[in-house]
């Protein structure tokens, strides 16, 4: 075969010796693809820190509050040794779901900014608001959160006392959703917060 423009190796050549627009788009397309999978990578990794205890508690705000509370609670220390950590409760799995989560949670830091509940204080003047809007989210997802480690067919009703074996078949029962009963089980409860409100 000779060297020439209709031949395959004088196409290569050709291609080689000038580079044409295709070239140009394979870079940009390339470029992109390099910086679209770093950009997603360093979301992903920051979005799954801001997932962590160290994370949640690098506020002064929730580590001298809600935090102090949790770690007297259940879900802190319990007889099968098993914690939960601030988003097994309150973040989504479902990556859609934890994203959308995310990024209402930037209203948290204009008001960390802003310091709405900068002082023990100023968090027990806004923990009824706070505590309803997270009630009212873990009503709205039927208690998923709480469904990722509890489920009433894992739940051996014989073990219980007779008055939550009664209560858990109740709500079962009726369709209630965790949260509509077991408020306050990590933190405590608003001031005011009284038995009508559950009802």
């Amino acid at each position: 075969m000779v060297k020439g423009e209709g031949s395959v190796i004088g196409r290569i050549w050709t291609w080689l010796r000038r580079p044409s627009a295709r070239l140009a788009w394979s870079t940009i397309f390339l470029a992109g693809a390099v910086g679209g999978i770093v950009f997603w990578g360093g979301f992903n990794t920051f979005m799954e820190y801001s997932n962590t205890m160290e994370f949640c508690i690098s506020c002064h705000e929730m580590r001298t509050g809600p935090y102090a509370e949790y770690k007297k609670s259940i879900h802190y220390q319990n007889a099968s040794g098993v914690r939960v950590i601030c988003s097994d409760c309150h973040v989504p799995k479902p990556w859609g779901a934890k994203l959308w989560r995310k990024i209402r949670a930037s209203n948290e830091l204009v008001h960390k900014a802003l310091g709405t509940i900068g002082t023990p204080e100023k968090f027990e003047a806004k923990r009824r608001e706070l505590a309803e809007r997270v009630w009212a989210s873990m009503m709205a997802s039927n208690s998923r959160e709480c469904r990722n480690c509890h489920s009433y067919a894992a739940m051996d009703f014989h073990k219980q006392s007779r008055r939550a074996r009664d209560k858990m078949k109740e709500g079962l029962e009726e369709g209630k959703t965790c949260i509509e009963c077991h408020k306050g089980i990590a933190h405590k409860l608003p001031a005011a917060f009284d038995d009508e409100d559950e009802d």
